[in-house]
């Protein structure tokens, strides 16, 4: 007995639900200048990744390369300030040259995670990484600390495109 007419309107309604739950696309900043935001940023708070997971003094670092490419090393302490040192080396490739907002980030070959530059203020000391999904952030500044105003406004700001601002956790910070 053929039942396929049974699964199609399924597959339509679950389609349907997919379509209408997911947001749009995350804006990014206007422009970034890309030799001012490279250097030393402190992870502030974030939406942790599993190997992020009780990171203690977060730090990501970049450098502009020669070819146009973002060396990055992520370090931090692993579960306690003087845990085991953990040390990464993403690569990051602009994908939008207009805004150099808009990265892809590859910690395994061939993936190019989304990588946006949403939040970004005008000294280039406090700014926020998001991704399309609305999976993970990272609120990041130039010190281990940021105002106490500036972060709830980034909080409200990420409520505002539709993250769940329960999910971010404060990344310890002592120096």
């Amino acid at each position: 007995m053929d039942r396929s007419w049974f699964f199609t309107p399924l597959a339509v309604a679950a389609l349907a639900t997919q379509a209408c739950s997911t947001a749009p696309p995350l804006a990014t900043v206007e422009r970034v200048e890309l030799e001012r935001f490279m250097g030393d940023w402190y992870v502030i708070a974030n939406i942790p990744t599993a190997i992020e997971k009780g990171a203690h003094n977060a730090v990501e670092s970049y450098r502009l390369d020669a070819n146009g490419t973002i060396a990055t090393t992520f370090t931090f302490r692993d579960g306690a300030f003087d845990g085991k040192l953990k040390t990464y080396h993403p690569r990051g490739y602009v994908r939008d040259t207009v805004s150099n907002a808009v990265w892809g980030m590859q910690f395994v070959w061939p993936i190019k995670a989304d990588y946006r530059i949403v939040w970004l203020d005008a000294a280039y000391s406090v700014t926020v990484i998001g991704r399309n999904k609305r999976d993970y952030v990272w609120i990041m500044a130039r010190e281990p600390r940021i105002d106490p105003s500036v972060y709830g406004e980034i909080l409200e700001y990420l409520e505002g495109v539709g993250y769940d601002v329960a999910r971010i956790e404060s990344v310890p910070q002592r120096w």
